[in-house]
């Protein structure tokens, strides 16, 4: 357990460094186009110039997909995102490409079939621009391009755009001291930080300067980023190590005699960050006490093999349903804590209710892959045929336990077609349905486990045991090459009712909706601590402290759309859901919106929120 913990705590390091080199880039990059990270992209032109200083190439639909008609700018925050969808391309992708126009793998590709290609495919060129090409002395000799040399040298050439401008961010002192949307030069993991308690702390104060208080130290909290800003308001919180993960959740043991229902569920990371799960209708037939609890599934673990899932934090929004499902009312949400379970526990009235499941994206995000080599999924038998390998089987049971979202063994058309989406984005019909049931082992119209076996088998023998297909499904299931599950995280809800029985069911597999991102604002605003900034009354930033998260809501009360620059330079042994030390978030006039999700990087040690909001 030493060693796993060891190992954990050195793979969190090297992700974090590894994210601090990106932003590191991002800033580089953005600063060889404008003057600062608090300046905006302005136009189309300046996008497409400040992703290949990022050593990026993109086409006009990349960069018209980034800026629509309705662009007018892009800041810091975005071209970061930005960068994390939109991966450079590797020599390995180059090659295959052009390998799709010599298929018989010369190595080169004749001028005049390149002509033909570059100005009547795609984004067509002009016969200019074309012969800019060919006349480079590199790559083409005999009326032939070489497009293995040709790949090496834009590789080189992008590698050497994104040097340059790290270069010039290093020489040049003033570019180096804007930590807008930048991490700090130091990793915050491992910091052992002087703490009087370990309860919780909250500054009260609407002064910046904050008053020490006895037994506790702090850094200054105004960081040099901000002293341009017209006014700004710090808040700091200090926790213990491990602290607040036992409250008074009540233990389902007491409540034996009450009702009780049950459906599993789970987060999946898309491609670009965002996280969708499965959303839920209850019903209550009448009045009754309740208890809801929400937390990772602990499904079967594989001894050495690292269960990242069950460190990621869920909770449940419930919302009550009125006259219209758009018309949804907040009623409470999980905030009690006990381990890794988040309940709450309180009386509801009659009718339908929609529980919302949430994560903040701190835990589960997008990783950089550190594997050699793909798991094998299937194999051929001494008789010739196509086996699925242990490895392989048991991951596809994991899969079946976390979309058997009732727990019974079996797998509902309903159910199945959760997973259909998911991994197909089609339905299964009732006709379908019928055919697997002619094909594959069945009971009460469900597949069961046997069954789905057997279903990843022929769709292996339909490829001719080539496994692209079954990739594709565990990929967007949230597993990696050597089959861990990393990019998703199975929980499991629990309904407790004193008075009657609780009927949940399933009812979308979606993004988080507005509706979400306002329960999570009114939950702050109505729990949290707020702090108008100083110098302008308009401003009120709320933060509240639940478990082992910490969420600000920043609400604009003015009729003009403001700015606000977030910086966490002075936190310590902290993780934003924002993946910055600093950002600038966009608030509309009378609105709210999330500032940030903290967590602790390092559970076992003192963490210290310290944030900064100023507005620009």
């Amino acid at each position: 357990q030493k060693v796993t913990r060891s190992e954990n705590s050195q793979a969190k390091k090297s992700q974090h460094a590894e994210e601090a080199i990106f932003y590191m880039n991002c800033r580089a990059a953005y600063l060889t186009v404008l003057k600062s990270s608090l300046e905006n992209i302005k136009s189309k032109e300046q996008l497409g110039l400040v992703l290949q200083q990022a050593g990026r190439n993109p086409s006009q639909k990349t960069v018209n997909k980034y800026w629509t008609s309705q662009t007018t700018t892009l800041n810091f925050d975005d071209f970061c995102t930005i960068l994390k969808k939109e991966k450079p391309a590797t020599k390995t992708e180059l090659l295959e490409a052009f390998g799709k126009i010599d298929p018989d793998n010369t190595g080169y590709i004749l001028h005049d079939e390149l002509y033909k290609i570059l100005t009547t495919r795609g984004e067509k060129m002009t016969q200019d621009e074309v012969s800019a090409i060919v006349k480079q002395a590199d790559f083409n000799c005999s009326g032939k391009l070489d497009y293995n040399k040709f790949c090496d040298l834009y590789m080189a050439t992008s590698e050497q755009c994104c040097k340059t401008a790290r270069e010039k961010l290093e020489v040049d002192g003033r570019l180096r001291q804007q930590q807008f949307g930048s991490q700090t030069e130091t990793p915050c993991e491992g910091i052992t930080l002087p703490v009087s308690k370990p309860s919780p702390r909250i500054s009260r104060k609407t002064d910046h300067k904050l008053a020490p208080t006895k037994g506790d130290s702090r850094t200054p909290s105004r960081p040099s980023s901000a002293q341009s800003c017209k006014a700004s308001i710090s808040t700091t919180v200090s926790m213990g190590a491990g602290s607040n993960r036992n409250t008074k959740l009540i233990e389902p043991d007491t409540m034996k005699e009450w009702q009780c229902a049950q459906s599993k569920g789970c987060f999946y990371l898309e491609e670009d960050g965002e996280i969708i799960s499965h959303k839920y209708r209850l019903h209550l037939p009448q009045r009754s006490t309740v208890c809801i609890n929400i937390k990772p599934l602990n499904v079967r673990q594989v001894e050495g093999k690292p269960c990242h899932w069950l460190s990621v934090d869920t909770a449940l929004y419930i919302l009550k349903e009125n006259e219209t499902q758009e018309n949804l009312q907040l009623v409470s949400f999980t905030e009690q804590q006990n381990k890794e379970m988040f309940g709450w526990k309180g009386e509801l009235g009659s009718g339908v209710y929609w529980l919302l499941p949430f994560t903040t994206g701190c835990r589960l995000k997008k990783v950089k892959p550190q594997i050699s080599g793909e798991a094998k999924l299937v194999y051929r038998g001494e008789d010739g045929e196509l086996v699925l390998t242990k490895e392989f089987r048991a991951a596809l049971l994991d899969i079946f336990e976390t979309i058997d979202l009732d727990g019974n063994g079996l797998l509902s058309l309903e159910e199945y077609n959760f997973f259909e989406l998911r991994t197909s984005g089609e339905k299964c019909d009732e006709e379908a349905w019928a055919v697997c049931k002619e094909n594959f082992d069945m009971k009460k119209n469900e597949l069961t486990r046997q069954g789905f076996m057997d279903l990843n088998l022929m769709e292996a023998n339909d490829r001719g045991g080539d496994p692209s297909d079954l990739w594709v499904t565990l990929l967007s299931l949230g597993y990696n090459k050597a089959l861990e599950m990393t990019e998703a995280c199975p929980f499991v809800i629990d309904i407790y009712a004193e008075k009657c029985k609780p009927r949940i069911k399933a009812i979308y597999l979606e993004a988080g909706s507005w509706q979400l991102n306002r329960a999570i604002c009114k939950s702050v605003v109505n729990k949290g601590e707020a702090k108008v900034m100083d110098g302008c009354e308009n401003i009120v930033i709320y933060t509240y402290k639940a478990g082992r998260r910490i969420t600000s809501v920043i609400e604009n009360k003015s009729d003009n759309k403001v700015i606000i620059h977030v910086n966490n330079e002075q936190s310590k042994n902290c993780l934003s859901n924002r993946g910055l030390t600093a950002f600038a978030v966009e608030v509309a006039p009378k609105s709210m919106t999330v500032s940030q999700h903290v967590m602790p990087l390092n559970e076992q040690e003192e963490w210290l929120y310290n944030c900064v909001h100023s507005l620009l």
